[in-house]
């Protein structure tokens, strides 16, 4: 049985929430091009790529063929708008019960890491105030597959030294979550509804709800239990 002694958190969602910045600028981006999308549209994108969100975008307006040089363009737009919005983040917008959470698995001797598909997670960490905290951010530029590949959990579990069964990762997407179970690490799913093929091994309703302790010991004894 392996000990529990990493912990891997997916960025937006998780430990603060920048989904609304993203959405804003997304939607700036889609206002412009004629295509209509909404709050409850943008969850299709948790947990993708830049580039994969603007397909799927571009997707609801078939019409609209952009070659690669436009869309590049469009990309960096976006980004531009996003960078805008972030600049305001603060420790006030670390969700609740993270910082709690990351403050025990510091005094716990776990490694800790950040597996996000954000291009600006280091950024927004420091913006936070979290930039020491983390002993690994994995930087998504350097990864051939996005998620639900497992490769991003499993370049965090290397970067921490650990192999992927030591770690327990942390996700508010099924993306991530099956992510997490391919790279053969236990799964915390946050906030969402799960009816697929890849289950969690642990559910909470909301960040406040995440308790450290309690959940190395379900995964403990979980495994004892699979073992």
């Amino acid at each position: 049985m392996n000990e529990i002694k990493g912990l891997v958190f997916d960025l937006d969602g998780v430990i603060t929430d920048t989904a609304e910045r993203h959405y804003l600028a997304w939607k700036r981006i889609a206002d412009r091009l004629g295509i209509a999308i909404d709050r409850e549209w943008n969850e299709r994108l948790k947990g993708i790529s830049r580039t994969e969100s603007l397909e799927l975008i571009l997707a609801e307006k078939p019409d609209c063929l952009l070659d690669a040089e436009e869309k590049e363009q469009l990309l960096k737009e976006k980004n531009a708008h996003y960078l805008e919005l972030i600049a305001e983040i603060t420790a006030a917008d670390i969700l609740p019960g993270i910082s709690d959470l990351l403050e025990e698995a510091k005094s716990g001797g776990y490694r800790m890491a950040i597996a996000s598909a954000s291009k600006n997670a280091p950024l927004i960490l420091e913006r936070l105030g979290l930039s020491t905290v983390f002993d690994a951010v994995v930087d998504p530029e350097t990864l051939t597959y996005n998620k639900p590949h497992p490769e991003i959990f499993e370049r965090a579990a290397q970067a921490l030294g650990l192999e992927t069964q030591a770690c327990i990762g942390f996700e508010d997407s099924l993306a991530g979550i099956e992510g997490i179970k391919r790279a053969g690490m236990p799964a915390v799913a946050i906030g969402i509804p799960v009816f697929a093929e890849w289950l969690p091994d642990i559910e909470v309703a909301a960040t406040k709800d995440l308790k450290l302790e309690e959940i190395v010991r379900k995964v403990t004894m979980k495994e004892r239990v699979e073992g």
